[in-house]
């Protein structure tokens, strides 16, 4: 039988940022919006979610006179991503 996929990463972008975020300590938001191609506001509002999930950690501060946000993936969001690939392991056979 197979096992469910969390609906949470089923998204393909909230998918997107949570494996890049899993392959690096942080990033910038500017960072995760050119790699993912979508726009501030989509990825706004996704990495809302993950965090309303206890996924992503939100930093928000300044570099310089600048606003600079910055994303880490929890460790929660780390089991439930390792949980997802696993899972998507026995659709693929």
């Amino acid at each position: 039988m197979f096992k469910p996929l969390d609906p949470l990463l089923h998204s393909q972008l909230r998918l997107a940022i949570v494996s890049l975020l899993s392959h690096v300590e942080s990033a910038e938001f500017v960072f995760l919006k050119e790699k993912t191609k979508t726009s501030a506001g989509n990825l706004s509002l996704q990495l809302s979610k993950l965090q309303e999930a206890g996924y992503v950690n939100i930093d928000k501060g300044f570099k310089g006179k600048y606003p600079l946000t910055t994303c880490k993936l929890t460790e929660k969001g780390r089991a439930a991503f390792l949980s997802y690939i696993e899972a998507l392991k026995d659709y693929i056979g």
